[in-house]
């Protein structure tokens, strides 16, 4: 079972804000219209690809902002998560910590529609940035001046994944070393239900929750979720933080959010102010898709984003 429609705004896209300035960018090539003379409607085929996935799989604009946060923030933006398991090489798509993800097969999608234009031009990694700036767009919120030009990466990294995406578990002292765009699995969330239901929980939200996770062991590889926002659920806007002030948190690291002293601040700022929350996001997806960037050396531009170059 699975909801059609999924909120694409949580504790760690609320945490990703709060971490800006521990995000390292190196000095790199990147530049706003990088593919202006190489491939001068790469951005437009990309923009028009997104347009219409998202027409006929609506989930699909979530799902390029869930790439951007989990292939940026494991060493670099490389679209190492895109790469296949093959001999010697598993796939970060495989890690626990990528439970969930899907529609990556629609990566690829977009690629194709780009080569037929601009054959080994443009990098996968660019076109996870820009897919997911254009699935902000077709969420409603704001539109974000994307630089360009980064390479793909040989080699994905497995074990980094487990190093450096948050568990759903952890705490919001832990959880401040990290940050998600997560859907939420009812296997992520049922602690908070059974035995008892959690009093910092609000009642009726509670019943809801337990409607879309009827028992307390879910089947770990069911992918079953819970909305995080049943108002907007596929508009990115501030009413996550409306709801965690009205005890509505799905996690117990969400409604943590509210009482620890650097954040309940910042929760109550963002639930005030949709703008200020704009805002915010805008800088911290900015920086967060010029995370480490691999130069000419280091990285390579694929032709299928699922598999490195045969060389």
């Amino acid at each position: 079972m699975t909801l059609n429609k999924h909120h694409c705004c949580s504790t760690f896209i609320f945490l990703l804000l709060i971490l800006l300035s521990q995000f390292y960018s190196v000095k790199s090539e990147l530049q706003l219209n990088y593919y202006a003379e190489s491939c001068p409607s790469a951005a437009e085929i990309i923009k028009q690809q997104v347009i219409k996935l998202y027409n006929k799989h609506g989930n699909t604009a979530v799902s390029w902002v869930r790439n951007l946060f989990h292939d940026c923030m494991v060493k670099s933006c490389d679209a190492s998560l895109l790469l296949r398991r093959v001999k010697g090489m598993e796939s970060e798509q495989e890690s626990d910590r990528s439970f969930g993800m899907r529609n990556f097969k629609y990566i690829n999608t977009i690629k194709e529609a780009v080569e037929k234009e601009c054959p080994m031009t443009v990098s996968c990694v660019d076109i996870v940035s820009l897919s997911a700036r254009d699935g902000i767009v077709m969420l409603g919120g704001p539109r974000i001046e994307m630089r360009s030009g980064r390479k793909d990466s040989k080699q994905s990294y497995p074990t980094e994944v487990q190093n450096t995406i948050p568990n759903h578990n952890d705490t919001i002292d832990l959880s401040l070393s990290f940050s998600d765009p997560y859907d939420f699995h009812c296997v992520n969330l049922v602690h908070r239900l059974y035995p008892t239901v959690d009093p910092t929980l609000d009642p009726e939200h509670a019943e809801y929750l337990k409607r879309r996770c009827p028992t307390p062991d879910p089947d770990p590889k069911a992918v079953l979720y819970s909305r995080n926002d049943l108002e907007t659920p596929m508009i990115l806007d501030n009413m996550y933080y409306k709801n965690l002030l009205k005890h509505k948190g799905l996690l117990m690291v969400d409604q943590q959010l509210t009482s620890h002293p650097l954040t309940s601040p910042l929760v109550e700022k963002m639930a005030a102010d949709n703008g200020y929350f704009h805002d915010q996001f805008a800088k911290a997806v900015l920086l967060l898709s010029e995370n480490n960037p691999l130069n000419e050396d280091q990285g390579e531009i694929r032709k299928d984003c699922r598999y490195v170059n045969l060389v």
